[in-house]
């Protein structure tokens, strides 16, 4: 089983950036986060994907009939925190807090249990040893929040689903799907790389991991999809992420769907943990 994720979260939600940006700014700048996810689920809907949502909390706490508009579709709901903050920017205390302040939100907008996490900017670490034992604190037993790439994680991590052992039980560990090329470790399950590489090319790489007897897990923002998205100034790197190639990515999204198959997240990490 292959996973297709979504992080739910705004346009602007970039971590780290102030300015316009600047999150004293988000509730006036203008929201596209129902129009595209809902266009999203017209997709899913037509090529018969189940996906796991990893909602933000800002957003839920917006938009909750976003949340009850994606679970009458059948697919599941996860925590992407509440704030869209980094993990190692909050540290132990403000990371329980901004945890626990997802799941309420969550809950509110009539989602739960909430059981499966994804940190923003995929930010769960070797900085952040202790985030396992709060994820497993308060009833976590699923995360996708580590990856086998340099810049947000590193190159030796797992590329299985596997378990983390903490003090209040085990979590099993579901990355994001990456490969191989030219001596580097390439993102291929989400961001510029998903929106650059032709289907055909990442339909192989997904029947090689399968081959392998591994899931491949790609993720989606719903921004990725708009078809006038808001644009500002970011840092060449963030600009690069953010805009590159989002011209046509909804066609090429749509051969993914309809071409390889995809489950939610918690059907692997159960497949991984009866393993």
């Amino acid at each position: 089983m292959n996973v297709l994720s979504v992080d739910v979260e705004e346009w602007f939600h970039v971590c780290g950036v102030g300015g316009a940006l600047a999150p004293e700014r988000w509730p006036a700048l203008p929201s596209r986060v129902v129009i595209t996810t809902a266009r999203l689920l017209d997709e899913l809907d037509a090529a018969q994907v189940t996906a796991t949502f990893f909602v933000l909390g800002w957003v839920a706490d917006r938009y909750p009939e976003l949340v009850e508009r994606i679970q009458t579709a059948g697919h599941a709901i996860a925590s992407h925190g509440y704030g869209h903050i980094r993990v190692p920017e909050l540290g132990p205390a403000a990371f329980g807090a901004d945890l626990s302040a997802s799941v309420r939100a969550l809950l509110r907008a009539g989602a739960g249990p909430i059981t499966a996490y994804r940190a923003p900017e995929w930010s769960l670490n070797t900085r952040t040893p202790w985030a396992f034992d709060e994820l497993a604190a308060q009833g976590f037993t699923v995360d996708a929040s580590m990856a086998p790439v340099r810049i947000v994680g590193q190159t030796s991590y797992p590329r299985q689903p596997h378990r983390r052992r903490t003090a209040h039980g085990a979590i099993i560990e579901v990355p994001p799907f990456v490969v191989d090329r030219v001596g580097q470790v390439v993102p291929l399950g989400w961001g510029w790389a998903l929106r650059t590489w032709q289907p055909r090319r990442i339909l192989r790489a997904i029947e090689h991991s399968n081959a392998l007897g591994y899931p491949a897990v790609l993720t989606v923002h719903p921004w990725e999809i708009d078809d006038d998205p808001p644009r500002v100034r970011l840092p060449v790197r963030l600009h690069f992420a953010h805009y590159f190639r989002l011209s046509g990515f909804i066609n090429r999204l749509r051969t993914l769907l309809r071409t390889a198959p995809f489950s939610t997240l918690e059907k692997v990490a159960h497949a991984a943990r009866s393993m």
